[in-house]
C-alpha cells in the first residue's frame, strides 16, 4: 500500500506497527523517526496540500481530528475522493484501538494485536505501581498559554497523571481540553507546573513568562522548583509514545518507586 500520513501521531503508528516502508508523504511536523523527515512534505498538519498529496497516489491517507483545525483535512480528502481512516484518540484505550484498526487497514492484524497487548500490558504494570504511592502529588498541564488551555478528565494526560503517580489538577472538569483563566489555576495551586505547549518548539518554552503572571511566585510549584517543560513529543501526540512520557513523569514524580520499570520492547522502535 502508499500511506500517507498527515499527523505526528499517525506517523508513529505506522512506524509501531513496522509499515514505514509503505509510507510515501508525510505532513512537515512528522519527525520521529528521524526517517520519514527524508520522504515528501506536504505541509503543516493544519495546512496539507492535498494537491500534492493526491499527487502521491496514495492507496490510504491517515487523518486526525486531535488538533482543532483538522477538520478541513477530511473535508478535502472527502472532496477528492481519496481513501482515508481519521483516528481521533483522546484515551489510552483509544489508542490502543487504533494500533487495531490501521493493522486491520493494511493486512498486519496480528502484529497490532501484538503490540497492543503489549501496550496496555505497560499500562496496567505502571498503574500497578501507582497504586503503591504513598502521596499523588497535584499537576497542572498547559497546553497552551493564550488564551489558556488544560487538559481535563476526557485527556490521556488525565490517565497519565495517574499512571505515574500523580492527579491532574482538572480532572474534576469532563472535557479533553479545558479553556480556563490562570486565576484558577491559581486558585488550585498544584503540586507541579508542567508545560507542554502544543506545536511550539522545547526550547522555545519560556518558563520565565509563566512565573510573570499575578501570584505565580505564591505557588506550591514554584516555591519548590517543581516547575517543569516537558517534550511536546512525549505528552501531546495520541501515539503509543506517551509510553515513554508517562515513565519519564513516574521517575520524575517518584523516582524510588519507578526506578526499574522498562519499558517493552516495541516502544524502543
Amino acid at each position: 500500500m502508499r500511506l500517507i500520513s498527515i499527523c505526528p501521531s499517525n506517523t508513529e503508528l505506522v512506524a509501531y506497527l513496522g509499515l514505514l516502508d509503505q509510507l510515501v508523504g508525510v505532513d512537515d511536523f512528522s519527525d520521529w523517526p528521524l526517517a520519514v523527515k527524508d520522504l515528501p512534505q506536504l505541509g503543516p498538519d493544519l495546512s496539507i496540500n492535498m494537491d500534492a498529496l493526491e499527487a502521491l497516489q496514495p492507496d490510504l491517507v491517515l487523518a486526525s481530528l486531535s488538533v482543532p483545525g483538522m477538520e478541513k483535512n477530511i473535508e478535502a480528502l472527502q472532496a477528492k475522493n481519496i481513501p482515508h481512516i481519521v483516528f481521533n484518540a483522546n484515551s489510552l484505550e483509544e489508542i490502543a484501538q487504533d494500533l487495531h484498526t490501521l493493522g486491520k487497514a493494511c493486512g498486519v492484524e496480528d502484529r497490532a494485536k501484538n503490540i497492543a497487548e503489549s501496550y496496555l500490558q505497560c499500562i496496567e504494570h505502571l498503574r500497578s505501581i501507582a497504586q503503591t504511592v504513598a502521596k499523588r502529588p497535584t499537576l497542572y498541564w498547559e497546553w497552551w498559554p493564550n488564551p489558556i488551555f488544560t487538559a481535563g478528565k476526557l485527556n490521556w494526560l488525565t490517565e497519565i497523571s495517574a499512571i505515574a503517580g500523580g492527579q491532574n489538577c482538572f480532572q474534576d472538569v469532563a472535557l479533553a481540553n479545558v479553556q480556563t483563566d490562570w486565576t484558577y489555576v491559581v486558585q488550585r495551586n498544584p503540586d507541579y507546573i508542567l508545560m507542554a505547549w502544543v506545536g511550539v518548539a522545547f526550547e522555545r518554552i519560556q518558563p520565565a513568562n509563566l512565573l510573570k503572571r499575578p501570584h505565580a511566585q505564591e505557588l506550591q510549584a514554584v516555591q519548590l522548583q517543581q516547575l517543569h517543560v516537558m517534550e511536546e513529543w512525549l505528552y501531546c501526540r495520541p501515539s503509543p509514545r506517551l509510553l515513554e512520557g508517562a515513565l519519564k513523569l513516574a521517575k520524575l514524580l517518584h523516582p524510588e518507586n519507578y526506578e526499574n520499570v522498562k519499558l517493552p520492547i516495541f516502544l524502543n522502535n
